[in-house]
């Protein structure tokens, strides 16, 4: 019975898999990882099983494995052998990648080899192999590391790369956000529960910021940490946060702002300046001032900028430690 599979073109499958045609073709010339059957001699048309075959490959470069082992091992789970004068693996398939590019034309930077999986499979639009690889990067080397190495860098390039192309990868921006919140909503259910005595610290970006995966993760490192938190999230309104300030008493307040245009130092310093307790008892909030947007003007006493999320969980810490002796004044509130 001959093979009524449907067939498709070179660039539908390219699109599919978020990666160019030209690279099918590589693959195709160096690999053997053509269609196992050409209409008219040299047009290709993939069939299901040639697709699948494909997909095996992506997940295996994503994951970190050379091409050319990847290649073999997705034509053996295929049944398949390279084709007769297909090139053989050159050792540039097997030396770790560092400047730009090897990121399905992202412009990831100097990131190392084995954590560029997530940007291939983002572009891929490969919601199964991001979750994957999101869990193992923060089960095998740690949120801090996850974030600051492969997230982070990742989100970057992805926003770079819409701004410059006409909007295009914007849906791949979105899945990656959606991911990486989930893996980090994931990760923070997986810790302990905090104290429910300790005063919280409260996270929350500023009016008219919509960035919130930045206090996602520190808010995942706070619990992986066993220290409590609040979680007030996108464009907070001024009066909102200062009645969350005086209701909650926390220890710490995180205000985010991605860009100079939502900064507001006003409002920082009117948290900072906010006190709650009991008259002649007062304690304030350490307000730490997170995100690109704050720039790098000299701080008043009660504020600090982290470097970043490392550093942020360093002082949080100490703070949260320290809290159980009340401020009499913001002048006071150090970092402890």
């Amino acid at each position: 019975m001959p093979d009524i599979s449907p067939r498709v073109t070179t660039g539908a499958v390219a699109r599919r898999l978020g990666i160019s045609p030209t690279t099918l073709r590589s693959w195709d010339r160096r690999y053997g990882m053509g269609p196992a059957d050409r209409e008219g001699g040299r047009h290709r048309r993939w069939t299901p099983a040639d697709i699948a075959m494909l997909e095996e490959m992506c997940r295996l470069t994503t994951s970190g494995v050379p091409p050319s082992e990847a290649a073999s091992v997705a034509l053996s789970r295929a049944g398949r052998r390279p084709a007769a004068g297909t090139e053989r693996s050159s050792s540039a398939d097997s030396r770790p990648v560092h400047g730009a590019g090897s990121g399905n034309g992202l412009p990831l930077g100097d990131v190392r080899h084995e954590f560029r999986g997530l940007a291939r499979a983002a572009v891929r639009l490969d919601s199964p192999t991001m979750d994957e690889l999101l869990a193992d990067l923060m089960r095998t080397h740690g949120l801090v590391t996850a974030w600051e190495e492969v997230m982070a860098p990742t989100l970057h390039a992805v926003g770079r790369k819409w701004e410059s192309s006409d909007d295009r990868y914007v849906e791949v921006e979105h899945l990656l956000s959606w991911h990486i919140s989930t893996a980090l909503h994931r990760f923070t259910g997986s810790t302990p529960p905090a104290p429910r005595e300790a005063p919280p610290v409260l996270l929350a970006c500023v009016p008219d910021e919509q960035h919130t995966l930045p206090l996602e993760a520190l808010a995942a490192g706070l619990g992986e940490r066993g220290l409590p938190t609040r979680m007030l999230g996108a464009a907070v309104p001024a009066e909102a946060l200062n009645a969350a300030v005086r209701r909650i008493g926390p220890s710490a307040v995180v205000l985010w702002s991605q860009s100079h245009y939502t900064a507001s130092h006003n409002l920082a310093r009117h948290v900072v300046d906010t006190g709650f307790g009991v008259k002649g008892a007062r304690t304030y909030p350490l307000v730490m001032l997170a995100g690109p947007g704050w720039g790098n003007r000299p701080l008043p006493a009660g504020m600090i900028r982290p470097g970043g999320l490392r550093e942020a969980l360093e002082v949080l810490a100490r703070r949260c430690s320290v809290v159980s002796a009340p401020l009499t004044a913001p002048a006071s509130a150090t970092v402890g």
